[in-house]
């Protein structure tokens, strides 16, 4: 027998409640302001049917570009075929969130500007470049106190 095509085909584990989740939406959801241009993240809420996104923008990550008293509008990117097509989605506050994917990097520029501000009261140079993790120094491994151990498969054994 062939699977259903329906708008929520396929939605089985994508949009039940998290564990110790369930019941209505928490009143704390509906306090959270959204500005346009605010980067959130798109997760669909089971309790809430209205205004709920298809399952395709379930996980996804998009612009604010309107605001509603109940709801708000996203920009989100689809790739069809070879090009990316903007994709406009009204969504209720219920399954939306602030996303914190800009979170470490706003983080890096605060840190970088008070790195900045104290050595040039110094008046010397810093770099600010992050740097990738370098391989670990050589060392040698001295056997005085740690011998050599020889590691063998354990015969199989078939007794009960």
């Amino acid at each position: 027998m062939p699977h259903s095509f329906g708008y929520r085909a396929r939605t089985r584990h994508m949009f039940k409640r998290g564990f110790k989740e369930h019941g209505p939406v928490k009143l704390s959801t509906f306090l959270i302001n959204y500005h346009v241009g605010d980067i959130v993240d798109i997760k669909a809420n089971a309790a809430q049917q209205k205004g709920m996104p298809h399952k395709y923008y379930h996980g996804r990550t998009g612009i604010v570009y309107n605001v509603t008293p109940s709801a708000v509008g996203v920009i989100v990117y689809k790739v069809v075929g070879n090009r990316y097509i903007e994709k406009r989605v009204n969504l209720r506050v219920e399954h939306v969130r602030h996303s914190k994917c800009r979170q470490e990097f706003l983080d890096r520029v605060k840190a970088n500007h008070d790195a900045h501000v104290i050595a040039k009261e110094k008046g010397e140079r810093i770099n600010l470049r992050r740097i990738p993790a370098l391989p670990r120094e050589a060392h040698t491994v001295s056997i005085a106190q740690n011998a050599p151990q020889t590691i063998v498969p354990v015969p199989y054994e078939t007794y009960i």
